[in-house]
């Protein structure tokens, strides 16, 4: 088991790099259709979403007006602050994620085999065990995705004029002298529940298309198109901020609140920043910069699940 756990590591890594880098051309004309998709177009679209997240109402008219801002007021570099961040961390993360998922699964597939049922070598799980399965590698996730995310964050949002960090790692190195590793992890509540459903729900459906999938043609894994798992992890994507926008949102709030009274602080806590905010807001705010989000969405995640699984069969062939 722990070889196969390293296996589906690197896999996920593999599609950590392919979702903010490149996918690697190869033979194979899907991948070559599907091109090499690069962190220079997303990183755009998150700034605007988190810019328009934790903006004072009013402050935008909407996504075109924020894009707009940014350019006059900040010049087209300012759309990439932060992205060395996920350049990073993202690897790593999206490694955890298939990591813990893939363990997991595992696990359930014994425990289906034990008890006679599941097909095939036990593997074909319910949607429940892929939901638990998906939590676990969202829970995992959390521990690298809450600072890699709070920096990124930090960095998108200060002002042009006067900032406050020249890059994440003087970020890193202020908060954490000024306030400790609890500075580092702030917002880490609500990010250990936007990984968790979120997460739940995204491996559930992809998996859940990947089954249906196999069993309408009799087919294994490996003899999927990989066009049709870019086209499940972006259906997967969309599944995934549909439920987890509003959280998102809460998280960006106090990832870029100060961090005490004196330094600004407005929010307690995650649900006296929603109280706040819904009183203060409306139900609006809690989906301002979605926008952006579903125009992003579909290729990250597409990429993903095909990084992972074209590493996936050459890893396990």
């Amino acid at each position: 088991m722990a070889g196969n756990t390293i296996k589906d590591l690197a896999a996920g890594t593999a599609g950590g790099i392919a979702q903010v880098s490149a996918l690697c051309s190869a033979d194979d004309s899907d991948v070559e259709f599907f091109g090499r998709w690069k962190v220079l177009v997303g990183q755009p679209f998150d700034i605007v979403k988190v810019r328009m997240q934790t903006s004072p109402k009013g402050t935008y008219t909407g996504m075109l007006d924020c894009a707009g801002g940014i350019l006059k007021n900040e010049g087209p570099l300012a759309f990439y602050k932060g992205t060395l961040t996920p350049l990073l961390g993202i690897g790593l993360c999206v490694s955890i994620q298939f990591g813990a998922l893939e363990y997991t699964k595992r696990v359930f597939a014994a425990h289906n085999l034990a008890h006679g049922k599941g097909g095939e070598e036990g593997k074909s799980l319910g949607a429940g065990q892929l939901f638990a399965a998906g939590v676990t590698a969202g829970l995992a996730n959390g521990f690298v995705s809450g600072p890699v995310e709070h920096i990124r964050i930090r960095l998108q949002t200060q002002s042009n004029t006067s900032p406050m960090y020249n890059g994440p790692l003087d970020a890193i190195k202020k908060i954490y002298s000024q306030h400790g590793i609890a500075g580092i992890y702030k917002g880490q509540c609500v990010t250990f529940l936007r990984e968790a459903s979120g997460y739940g729900i995204y491996f559930m459906v992809y998996e859940k298309l990947v089954q249906r999938e196999m069993s309408q043609k009799g087919i294994r894994r490996e003899q999927i198109n990989p066009l049709n798992a870019v086209l499940y992890g972006a259906t997967a994507g969309y599944a995934l901020w549909a439920i987890i926008y509003p959280i998102d949102m809460i998280k960006s709030r106090m990832q870029t609140d100060g961090f005490t009274p004196s330094t600004g602080q407005k929010y307690a806590s995650a649900r006296d920043c929603m109280r706040k905010v819904w009183r203060t807001e409306g139900i609006a705010a809690f989906t301002r910069g979605l926008g952006p989000t579903l125009i992003r969405s579909p290729f990250a995640n597409g990429a993903t699940f095909l990084g992972y699984e074209l590493a996936s069969r050459v890893l396990y062939s």
